[in-house]
């Protein structure tokens, strides 16, 4: 089976989907700096594998690394020759994720995500290694009031992130057309990954306090938070809240599994996706729905918009699902549902 070098290996998506790959039987050398991530979801993985009958010995080899030193990046390669299991594709998920740090430190954020990327693809060059998955995010467009976003809309970021993630793809079609007869990518534009493994061993560990509307919803029903702070009341929406497409972290990982499966079947492309549900549910909506299903209560207030939010932000996911056959299969009461699991089991992370 084929062996996959997953960048950021360890960390929220990088976990569930390695749990995925390494059911379908890949062989997986990670890179993980440990800083919003833990060692210890890979050991859930393996526990959750063992208990499904699955010996994961010699198929997972993890590397403590930066992507910001090609020399991490190169060790990984070395190791995957030295073993005979060579590197056929890389999954690249490494890279710094708040919207509202990247706001307040914009460096940071271009050294990490736009050096650390430029640096692993001179090295997936050096070793002839020329298929990859990319990390994107739905924060490179431009925002639309009421209608879902499709692949080919305008891109015009308003906070950093988005920008850092916006120039990578721009790169990684430059890299493309540079030997388009032997490339093949797939960007992936993430809306709201949420939720967690059905085990509730597997999930989003914040590593302190979290930056992301679902984990506070978790921690304000366990206790560890007092209310829930929502940013704008007046937005043009439903109900005033904003508007997100909240998709399960597994469906997330899915639609790697099928982009990947997907660029070693066919010829040498480019593709950009949009990986959402393409249904929007408003903060409140959340918040509701959460209650009922797991009869707690969510105590919240309003606080002043966010500088780099947007009122509605939603997804038209009919090209992934034409092109990679991939389909969504839970819905927002899996979410919920999934995600207090994990809360409960680990009311202190990993």
């Amino acid at each position: 089976m084929k062996s996959i070098f997953v960048t950021g290996g360890a960390g929220f998506i990088g976990s569930h989907t390695c749990l995925l790959l390494l059911e379908k039987g890949f062989t997986l050398f990670l890179l993980d700096l440990f800083v919003t991530s833990s060692q210890k979801s890979l050991k859930r993985v393996s526990l959750i594998l063992r208990k499904k009958g699955i010996d994961i010995k010699g198929k997972i080899y993890l590397v403590e690394g930066d992507i910001k030193n090609k020399y991490d990046i190169e060790r990984v390669f070395k190791m995957s020759f030295e073993l005979n299991k060579i590197i056929e594709s890389v999954i690249h998920f490494a890279g710094l994720k708040s919207v509202a740090e990247s706001v307040k430190n914009p460096g940071l954020y271009w050294e990490n995500n736009v050096n650390g990327t430029i640096n692993l693809l001179k090295v997936m060059e050096k070793y002839n290694c020329k298929n990859i998955v990319f990390s994107s995010s739905a924060t490179v467009y431009k925002a639309k009031s009421n209608a879902p976003l499709f692949e080919n809309d305008i891109c015009e970021p308003v906070n950093p992130y988005g920008n850092t993630k916006l120039t990578i793809e721009r790169l990684l079609k430059d890299i493309y057309n540079s030997d388009p007869s032997k490339w093949r990518i797939a960007s992936l534009r993430y809306f709201n990954p949420v939720g967690a493994h059905e085990s509730g061993l597997l999930g989003e560990d914040t590593l302190g306090k979290p930056n992301n509307i679902y984990p506070l919803i978790t921690q304000v029903a366990i206790g560890k938070i007092k209310e829930i702070k929502i940013f704008g009341s007046d937005w043009p929406t439903i109900d005033g809240t904003g508007i997100r497409d909240y998709i399960h972290i597994m469906d997330l990982a899915e639609g790697h599994f099928s982009a990947l499966n997907y660029l070693l079947k066919e010829k040498p492309q480019f593709l950009t996706l949009n990986l959402g549900t393409g249904i929007g549910t408003s903060v409140l909506e959340l918040i509701r729905c959460f209650e009922k299903v797991n009869n707690v209560e969510i105590p919240y207030s309003f606080d002043n918009r966010r500088v780099g939010d947007n009122a509605f932000v939603m997804a038209d996911n009919s090209l992934a699902k034409k092109i990679l056959n991939w389909i969504p299969k839970r819905n927002i009461e899996d979410i919920c549902r999934d995600g207090w699991n994990w809360q409960l089991k680990n009311p202190n992370g990993y």
